[in-house]
């Protein structure tokens, strides 16, 4: 497993667009793309096309800041 940032923009109302910066677990980094769009698509009812990802980094383990992810990790859930 392995944990990515995953950072970008998604729309909140037709004119206006929020930035926002999460961390998944995944075995690559399209895994962690498509658990963006899940997870932000069930929590706050945004669209895949209202999603827009600027960056995907490999993180390391000493750059994890979530605690859940940090777990998953050393845990290998």
């Amino acid at each position: 497993m392995k944990a990515f940032r995953i950072s970008g923009k998604m729309r909140v109302t037709p004119n206006n667009w929020q930035k926002f910066s999460k961390e998944f677990v995944g075995q690559s980094e399209k895994e962690a793309v498509e658990m963006v769009y899940s997870i932000m698509g069930s929590k706050h009812k945004v669209e895949r096309k209202f999603l827009i990802i600027n960056d995907v980094t490999e993180l390391k383990p000493e750059e994890i800041e979530d605690p859940v992810v940090k777990y998953k990790l050393e845990n290998g859930a």
